[in-house]
């Protein structure tokens, strides 16, 4: 499958567009080449193009041999002047070689066709093509070395951005895997107060417990779930709670079935209503309401958890699963997300998650 140059490795599009260059510039030459000849009346157009296109391919032969021994060499980029020092030591092999080959072919083709080729003397030949040849060599290590350099760039540009990547990918795996035995050894303690009080209770909590893992297990190695998914462990969650503070929690599901699709962190609603079970329902005797509301606003996913009786302490440190699930919001969408507190009036808090959602 032809890959497209916008996608090609940095090495790979440099050798084409170096290539390509490389064609454009003796496509040029040619075409000058025959209208100096047509200039000065010349009659056989093969003239021009034999002497042009017999230094193209002896030019690109000396580079492409140059090239093959001195790749090693790129690993002196980073010092200019050994670069230099070591291409330079091939100009001698563009001095005794150039002429023989180039000269070679012309005077080759020339006696097939019947005629002979005249230059200048030998000496004035190879002293002067050489020269030319210095200058024309010179030139083209100065770009190679430009080229190279920005190579390079792009090569270590693209080594730092698969570097980010991977460590955003294990930290990322690394925050979900922490949520899941937190949230885990809760239940469990959920389900233990239970048996010592009503064992039937305590086995329908186990079955809600095994809706709950079997939903984790499905979201395997994920790093975002659809809310629908989401909503449906809180609400499994909200089950397993509802068991142990019964008559003390009653909760209001306002989900919009238009953000259900939208992608959100996967665990981050459900340690959100954990937390107020461990603020709010877990510290009072009285019934705490809670409302649960998901909707798409203005391109962005809003999700709210209110109660109605919590108090939000300036100075308490925010919990594993608050900090955790502000974490991955940061490391999957930077500024573009919030996850934010804030304390409703007469009483209660509301923890308010805003994701970017296409919807």
């Amino acid at each position: 499958m032809n890959q497209p140059i916008g996608h090609m490795n940095p090495s790979k599009r440099t050798a084409l567009v170096f290539g390509l260059s490389w064609l454009l510039f003796w496509t040029l030459m040619v075409c000058v080449a025959i209208q100096d000849y047509l200039r000065d009346h010349g009659q056989h157009l093969w003239q021009p193009v034999l002497w042009e296109t017999s230094s193209l391919l002896t030019g690109t032969a000396l580079l492409l041999l140059q090239r093959h021994f001195t790749r090693s060499h790129d690993a002196l980029l980073a010092t200019p002047w050994r670069w230099f020092a070591r291409q330079a030591l091939w100009l001698p092999m563009y001095w005794v070689a150039f002429v023989p080959l180039a000269f070679g072919m012309r005077h080759g083709v020339y006696a097939l066709a019947g005629q002979v080729y005249q230059h200048e003397p030998w000496l004035d030949t190879f002293v002067y093509e050489s020269l030319k040849i210095s200058v024309f060599v010179g030139l083209l290590i100065v770009i190679r070395f430009g080229v190279l350099s920005y190579r390079e760039l792009l090569e270590e540009k693209l080594r730092v951005e698969q570097s980010n990547s991977l460590l955003r990918q294990a930290q990322l795996q690394r925050l979900t895997q922490q949520m899941q035995p937190h949230f885990l050894f809760n239940a469990l303690n959920t389900i233990s107060s239970l048996m010592h009080s009503d064992v039937e209770r305590a086995d329908a909590t186990l079955i809600e417990l095994a809706d709950v893992l079997r939903t984790t297990l499905e979201l395997g190695e994920l790093h975002e779930a659809p809310l629908a998914t989401e909503i449906r462990l809180a609400r499994a969650y909200a089950r397993v709670m509802a068991e142990r503070y019964r008559d003390r929690v009653a909760i209001d599901w306002r989900i919009d079935d238009s953000a259900l699709a939208c992608a959100v962190p996967v665990i981050s609603v459900q340690p959100l209503l954990e937390n107020i079970f461990k603020h709010t329902v877990e510290r009072r005797s009285e019934r705490t309401n809670i409302v649960i509301s998901a909707s798409c606003r203005a391109g962005s996913l809003l999700v709210r958890l209110d109660d109605d009786s919590g108090t939000l302490a300036g100075d308490e440190e925010p919990g594993i699963g608050l900090r955790n699930v502000r974490a991955r919001i940061a490391f999957l969408h930077g500024a573009g997300a919030t996850l934010e507190l804030s304390q409703l009036l007469p009483a209660g808090v509301r923890a308010e998650m805003r994701l970017p959602c296409a919807c």
